[in-house]
């Protein structure tokens, strides 16, 4: 059997039993957007680790060394965001292959650097070792949170709405604009600065950690078709998704006519959105609406509810069942 036939989190499932039997009872491991460790009487440690490689991750040709910093940062402190936490730090580890210059280095430590300092994130430390051929960045980042209280993908209850914090499908719209070397204007750069330079929903994060009605939440990194799943799968539960609601923005809408690609599928399955996905108790859907508002300048949005049953999404568009060819990314399908 080659790791393609399960995928990423099949493989996952195959050790982490065995491995939830070493914890204490007050530590969350595996299973979460980050593990979750007790830190003192009022806070709990959060930390996450993120791996971005060559030809995988990103095309080294298609995205600037400044912006390859910033996004290595960002990507780790959405998972920091996605259990309503605030940043603390982080650390590097790189492998440089031959052919890189050190001003190409300096570029991507700028980047880094201008992340870490709008959330007030040092790097702590890290490792740099020789690659033999593809550049690979590896990042751990820590958080807090207050003790008991981090935002997990378990808690989903029945009757919960399904929200999201932003538009979904503009980093897959621009990761398709680049494959396709389509010709640059103001809406396909809209597309790839979201691509390269995701925004971790920290702010965003926190407000939903302070709100009791949020249930579960996690963040979206490969799709709500895969990272729904994950929440559904923690909390035995069902969901319906109704497509017209998803939030798409309109340079997203204009691109998708011109190009005939379906905007929903990018939505769904592209990733690399780094928004927010949490459940909410429908009877407080007013309330958390006004206070996310006031705090965040921001509406959430919602795109479905949670109902009893097997771990699955039914999707719908205009009140009729539907089905969509994309699954959400698989970092092991050819």
């Amino acid at each position: 059997m080659e790791l393609k036939e399960i995928g990423e989190f099949g493989f996952i499932e195959r050790f982490a039993p065995d491995f939830k039997a070493l914890l204490s009872g007050e530590v969350l491991g595996i299973g979460d957007d980050c593990a979750v460790l007790p830190m003192d009487e009022t806070s709990d440690l959060l930390v996450t680790t993120d791996m971005l490689i060559e030809d995988i991750h990103f095309l080294k040709d298609k995205i600037s060394a400044w912006q390859l910093g910033y996004k290595s940062v960002a990507v780790n402190l959405s998972d920091i965001a996605a259990m309503g936490g605030t940043p603390l730090g982080t650390f590097l580890s790189i492998a440089v292959p031959p052919g890189i210059d050190v001003e190409y280095l300096d570029e991507f430590m700028k980047g880094y650097h201008d992340i870490s300092e709008k959330y007030a994130t040092p790097l702590y430390g890290g490792d740099t070792t020789k690659s033999v051929k593809h550049l690979a960045i590896n990042v751990c980042a820590i958080g807090k949170c207050p003790k008991g209280k981090a935002k997990l993908r378990r808690n989903a209850q029945s009757g919960d709405l399904i929200c999201v914090t932003g538009n979904l499908g503009d980093s897959a719209g621009g990761l398709q604009a680049m494959l396709n070397k389509m010709e640059t204007s103001a809406d396909i750069e809209h597309l790839l600065r979201r691509h390269h330079l995701p925004e971790p929903q920290i702010k965003e994060g926190q407000v939903l950690l302070n709100f009791s009605g949020v249930h579960a939440m996690m963040d979206i990194s490969d799709g709500i078709a895969s990272d729904l799943v994950h929440i559904l799968k923690a909390s035995n539960k069902t969901a319906r998704i109704d497509l017209e609601k998803l939030p798409l923005s309109e340079p997203l809408k204009r691109i998708c006519a011109t190009q005939n690609w379906s905007p929903d599928e990018l939505a769904v399955g592209g990733g690399e959105d780094y928004e927010l996905l949490f459940t909410v108790a429908s009877e407080q859907l007013d309330e958390l609406q006004n206070i996310f508002s006031k705090q965040t300048g921001k509406m959430v949005h919602i795109i479905g509810e949670i109902k009893l049953g097997e771990p699955e999404i039914q999707w719908h568009k205009n009140g009729q069942k539907v089905v969509l060819s994309k699954a959400g990314f698989n970092h092991f399908q050819e």
